[in-house]
């Protein structure tokens, strides 16, 4: 089918040289059953109008998108996975399919998840489960709806094959997933270069991420560009730590790896969304000592950030390097009580009154103990919106009117309708570990989807009510 002029393509990544990947091919499915399209991102691409026989054509059987590359790309990589470096990693059961710009301009990569083996796989079989890809469709649409900078399941196909998982029920269902992502470049693919002593490399890669996707560090020299590319990174991570921390999100797994050098947040496996407020609340079985816990996620940020700011000291003084890292914890509290008002749909009222507004927030979600959602749901748009708020418990006590007290100087942010059907609802809409296998119980038993769809649905009203998606 032709093209429409919406859709722009691009190879960028290739530019870098050999060095970064090695050509690939798919894995040839039995079957290909299209499960889920993003056609709102498809439209952003210029790709919404493809019929689906081409659409798993393309995100199924992987046959090249016109412009892009003609082979997919698997990406190497290294990383401290639970703070052990691993030397062998790199896209193992993934790889870059293509690249292509939205309707701002940005570069944007279609990156798969359980397209086949690779040269990295390391004895895995490169699939995915149709219970994983579900997830990550389900983490994605929730966490873009709540304003997290997140990449966006962009297809998921079943594919036919019967899986064996030590974690899961065996033998389960195959599918393979497609994600659009603003870069794949992670802080673990500098520190493959740093390992290896490829300092020219480091150089290429740093003038490659400045020049398509990290604009606001603009022309720079040596050492000023180093420091502006990981000033530059370390804002974005800030602003995403914050973002899942007023969400209530665990990520679960937040190795070198899976951090990408845009502060996009993608690779979604063991994530959760909090029930109640816990610091020490942790999404995977195997984080056995709590290393990725909710409350620990801005340390680990920190301590990640770290990681690549050790692959750029030949590039900049280590004391310069150590100034732009000790200004972390405090972008990570502005980003903080920036996204807290945001959540709460309300503005700000001057830095005084928004700290007190955080503080008896948090500490009011820590006493009371209440649904982690429910609660914003209930205060969104401040106490002056017309909603009508509820009373009893738990918004009674000592803690609840420190935080009625603080509360009582903000208003509604400007163009929010409060008339909204979800704001008719009498729940919120909620991303708990039971919600989700209550929409995989039926797809596993029945192939019945209509719970799925139904969420979907929900959380796109959700996301429409709370005007808090990026752009």
């Amino acid at each position: 089918m032709p093209f429409p002029e919406a859709y722009r393509p691009s190879t960028a990544h290739a530019d870098l040289g050999a060095e970064f990947f090695d050509e690939v091919a798919a894995a040839k499915f039995p079957d290909h059953v299209v499960r889920y399209r993003n056609q709102d991102w498809a439209r952003r691409v210029g790709l919404d109008g493809l019929s689906n026989p081409d659409w798993a054509d393309h995100f199924g059987r992987f046959a090249p998108l016109p412009g892009s590359f003609p082979e997919p790309l698997a990406l190497r990589y290294h990383g401290h996975q639970f703070r052990s470096y691993n030397p062998d990693l790199g896209d193992g059961r993934g790889f870059l399919f293509a690249q292509l710009h939205d309707d701002t301009g940005r570069l944007l990569d279609l990156g798969t998840k359980g397209s086949g083996t690779t040269p990295w796989s390391r004895g895995g079989d490169g699939r995915l489960t149709l219970k994983g890809g579900v997830r990550e469709v389900l983490a994605t649409e929730m966490l873009e709806a709540l304003g997290v900078d997140t990449s966006k399941s962009f297809s998921l196909i079943e594919t036919g094959e019967a899986l064996a998982r030590n974690d899961e029920p065996s033998p389960t269902r195959s599918a393979v997933l497609v994600r659009l992502s603003h870069s794949h470049i992670r802080i673990g693919t500098f520190q493959r270069l740093r390992f290896l002593d490829k300092t020219e490399e480091i150089s290429r890669l740093i003038d490659h991420s400045i020049s398509h996707y990290l604009h606001e560090v603009g022309a720079r020299l040596d050492p000023g560009r180093a420091l502006a590319f990981l000033d530059a990174v370390g804002r974005r991570l800030a602003k995403t730590t914050a973002a899942w921390m007023v969400a209530g999100f665990v990520h679960g797994v937040l190795n070198t790896d899976n951090i990408n050098i845009t502060g996009e947040s993608f690779d979604y496996g063991p994530w959760r969304f909090l029930p109640t407020l816990d610091p020490a609340f942790t999404a995977a079985y195997f984080d056995q000592t709590g290393l990725y816990a909710f409350g620990r996620q801005p340390d680990t940020m920190f301590w990640n950030l770290t990681r690549l700011a050790e692959c750029l000291l030949d590039f900049a003084p280590q004391t310069d390097l150590e100034i732009v890292l000790r200004a972390f914890p405090a972008l990570v509290q502005e980003e903080f009580r920036s996204a807290f008002l945001k959540r709460l749909g309300v503005t700000s009222a001057g830095l005084e009154a928004d700290n007190q507004l955080v503080a008896a927030g948090w500490r009011f979600l820590a006493v009371s103990q209440m649904p982690f959602e429910r609660f914003f749901f209930d205060m969104f748009g401040g106490l002056r919106s017309g909603r009508t708020l509820p009373g009893g418990e738990p918004y009674s006590g000592e803690a609840f009117d420190t935080f009625r007290q603080a509360f009582e100087p903000f208003s509604a942010q400007a163009g929010l309708d409060f008339a909204h059907p979800y704001f008719k609802r009498s729940q919120p809409c909620t991303m708990l570990i039971d919600d989700v296998e209550a929409i995989w119980a039926p797809i596993a038993e029945a192939d019945d989807w209509s719970a799925f769809a139904t969420k979907i649905a929900d959380i796109r009203q959700m996301g429409d009510a709370l005007q808090l998606r990026l752009r």
